[in-house]
């Protein structure tokens, strides 16, 4: 496995996103909601670097394991967590919070769940890490970091709250 962000990288990534949906919106609500797991996570942590600059943030969490189209071959018992949301998104103008964007299949799956809750006004996208190689027509706002990868390589976050370090490798396909 080769790692490509240590703990120092992944913290810049962050403070890179919260930069950009600052610049986006210099004033107002931000709403971000974090698609589990992980995704939540650097969404909690957006959220504190966008505290830290005096922004009014709300955070939610969007738990999509029903909403896969890949549920078949995780498991016949999904590990549901659950969403949270303690606010109305109706007219909400939502951004979207995960670690990888890939596929495109996930953040899918995100928008069935989350339209679920209501109907926001827009919904943008924040991705730590996109890879590219996406299947459907999916493209983020917000981006921490760019990686380049071959389609068969795995992506490996790793974050502090969840895993206990900020890693990110990757593992070549062989």
């Amino acid at each position: 496995m080769n790692q490509v962000l240590n703990q120092s990288a992944i913290s810049a990534a962050i403070s890179r996103l919260a930069d950009q949906i600052l610049a986006n919106r210099p004033e107002g609500l931000i709403d971000l909601i974090g698609i589990r797991s992980r995704g939540d996570e650097v969404a909690e942590r957006v959220a504190d670097s966008l505290r830290e600059r005096g922004a009014e943030v709300r955070l939610g969490v969007l738990d999509i394991s029903l909403y896969r189209d890949d549920l078949a071959h995780l498991s016949s018992n999904p590990n549901l967590q659950g969403s949270e949301i303690p606010f109305a998104i109706d007219e909400s103008r939502i951004i979207l919070v995960d670690d990888v964007l890939f596929t495109g299949r996930t953040i899918r799956a995100a928008f069935d769940a989350l339209f679920d809750y209501g109907r926001p006004r827009s919904v943008e996208l924040a991705i730590l890490i996109d890879r590219g190689h996406r299947e459907l027509p999916i493209f983020p706002h917000y981006v921490g970091e760019t990686l380049e990868t071959e389609r068969l390589d795995h992506v490996i976050v790793n974050l502090l709250k969840t895993d206990g370090v900020d890693v990110v490798e990757i593992k070549k396909h062989s």
